[in-house]
């Protein structure tokens, strides 16, 4: 339906009948000014007033009427479209470090580096958050914003896919990574305010320590979700074939088990793939999606319309004129 943003506008159209209601102005003694072609003025040198065609009348008053509606503010208001808004605002923390590129994990029947895993079970977690904020940081040797918080989860994990190891450096700066969360979170709702930490790896740099990070995000009021990554098996070449070894890793789990419990969160290990699925499943469970809809409706603003109505009805009322003047 067509509504008008400023209604009030409306109560300007009666001013022109103010010029019939004024007294007329007394006729000024002598004259005021001095024209050398006054005489040939039409109408002028008679003394007769410019009468304009009953059309002209009719077409100015139609052009004040649009142009006080044009002023008014007339939108076109669409169908209500609700709007899911989140609960939620969750950030994902990626260690892209030198020791995610190990193979040892399994995907497809083959051995595929720890990232690669990640990117493929993160980015179907963060797909089907279709209701929450969601934002990216990958970190190494330092920590970026790869994507701010956004309910455009598709883009966040397609910037998540496409990821690649040694992009922000071969070390791991855990808590640089903690740090840049809380900022990006603290001005977020309380009680909403989530991190999911993934990592291979213990803190060998950047300039703050995990557990003073998390002391931060603890008061902040944001809860972290720490994984470690790798310590599964991994592919020998050998003499005798291809061989199955453990790896030691060196993930540090005793700092991401501290860093979940100072923050309210938990600590997952995820040797596998199946066990990162299961983590993620998991925080399906202890992070849920709140709905919470909101309605708008869109609105088309047409005010153009009888602005341009106005002046066209303008210039049929100037040309007479116009053509009177250059034919003298």
């Amino acid at each position: 339906m067509i509504t008008l943003a400023w209604p009030w506008v409306l109560a300007a159209l009666p001013l022109p009948l103010l010029a019939l209601l004024l007294p007329r102005a007394q006729a000024a003694r002598g004259a005021a000014l001095r024209v050398p072609f006054y005489g040939e003025l039409p109408g002028v040198a008679t003394g007769a007033a410019r009468r304009f065609p009953w059309w002209q009348r009719i077409a100015a008053v139609l052009a004040w009427v649009l142009l006080v509606l044009a002023a008014a503010r007339p939108e076109w208001v669409g169908d209500p479209v609700n709007l899911p808004v989140s609960g939620r605002d969750l950030m994902l923390a990626v260690d892209v470090s030198g020791s995610m590129e190990q193979e040892d994990y399994e995907m497809d029947g083959r051995m595929v580096s720890r990232l690669a895993v990640i990117k493929a079970v993160a980015a179907r977690f963060v797909e089907r958050r279709s209701q929450d904020r969601l934002g990216l940081i990958l970190f190494g040797s330092n920590a970026y914003v790869q994507t701010p918080l956004t309910f455009d989860g598709r883009t966040v994990a397609t910037m998540l896919r496409e990821a690649v190891v040694g992009l922000a450096g071969r070390e791991t700066a855990i808590g640089d990574a903690i740090a840049l969360a809380v900022k990006r979170l603290r001005d977020q709702p309380d009680d909403n305010r989530v991190l999911i930490l993934l990592t291979d790896g213990a803190n060998t740099a950047g300039q703050l320590e995990p557990l003073a990070a998390a002391r931060l995000a603890q008061e902040a009021g944001v809860r972290i979700y720490t994984i470690g990554i790798g310590g599964g098996e991994i592919g020998i070449r050998t003499p005798l074939g291809m061989r199955l070894m453990r790896q030691g890793g060196d993930v540090d789990p005793e700092t991401l088990k501290r860093i979940a419990a100072l923050t309210g969160g938990r600590f997952f290990s995820a040797t596998s793939r199946a066990e990162l699925e299961a983590v993620y499943n998991e925080l399906d469970r202890l992070e849920p999606s709140r709905r919470d809809e909101r309605t708008y409706r869109p609105r088309e603003s047409l005010f153009v319309w009888p602005a341009a109505a106005a002046l066209l009805l303008s210039l049929l009322i100037a040309l007479p004129g116009l053509g009177v003047r250059n034919a003298g």
